[in-house]
């Protein structure tokens, strides 16, 4: 897909997005993403650039910085993921629409992302529980602290989203069918229930999050935050 057209299908993508969260009920989640497939997933940099309307430098300079996620695509090109883009162009279109910035519009995104993670405190087992030599339990704890920081904040549309990410997966052979049917078993549940399943220390807590659709729904500061806690 060229540059232009890549651009127009991104244009796309966030109008959707904002139809979807005024009618979640409608199939505009599905075509949406539909075309988020078709893109890749990840949006090249400089392309990435134009969309938020910063320079390419200062995008790059963000990044160096760990305040914007990148994934290492097939071709080992570093590029940034659909949804944190998108996120990033929603924040950056309000500060140009309330003039409170003009330059630098990345700079209050960020430094508001850093002072959440700043905050958060994330709980899992103490540390004294975790020997140096279990690396796989220091990737599940640091998955369960991940999903107990995220859990108070999930409300129904990021559910929703979540059980169709599952079902696409399911359909393309991209998880266990096991692993499917206990994530649609969980989202189907009061949002109180799912925020107390994918937070639990326990063996199906641990078996939901290896094949989690609320990958990348917390900010790069406050993943880092994670990763430097546990």
């Amino acid at each position: 897909m060229r540059p232009k057209e890549r651009l127009r299908a991104l244009e796309n993508i966030a109008t959707l997005r904002h139809a979807e969260r005024r009618n979640p009920d409608s199939d505009v989640a599905s075509v949406r993403e539909d075309l988020e497939a078709q893109l890749g997933g990840a949006v090249p940099r400089a392309q990435s650039a134009k969309l938020l309307g910063v320079s390419h430098t200062a995008l790059n300079n963000w990044i160096a910085s760990g305040d914007v996620p990148v994934v290492i695509t097939e071709r080992g090109r570093r590029e940034i993921p659909i949804p944190a883009l998108l996120d990033l162009r929603d924040r950056v279109v309000e500060q140009r629409r309330t003039g409170r910035r003009k330059l630098h519009l990345l700079e209050p995104v960020m430094v508001e992302a850093r002072g959440r993670a700043e905050r958060m405190r994330p709980i899992v087992p103490a540390p004294t529980s975790l020997p140096d030599s279990d690396p796989h339990r220091r990737a599940e704890l640091r998955s369960l602290a991940y999903h107990r920081v995220l859990a108070p904040r999930l409300r129904r549309p990021t559910i929703d989203e979540a059980l169709r990410k599952v079902r696409r997966w399911r359909d393309e052979g991209g998880i266990d069918a096991r692993y499917a049917g206990l994530w649609e078993e969980i989202l189907v549940m009061p949002v109180p229930a799912i925020r107390k399943a994918i937070a639990a220390d326990d063996e199906r807590g641990r078996d939901l999050r290896q094949n989690s659709p609320f990958a990348g729904l917390l900010s790069e500061a406050e993943r880092r935050k994670i990763l430097e806690t546990v």
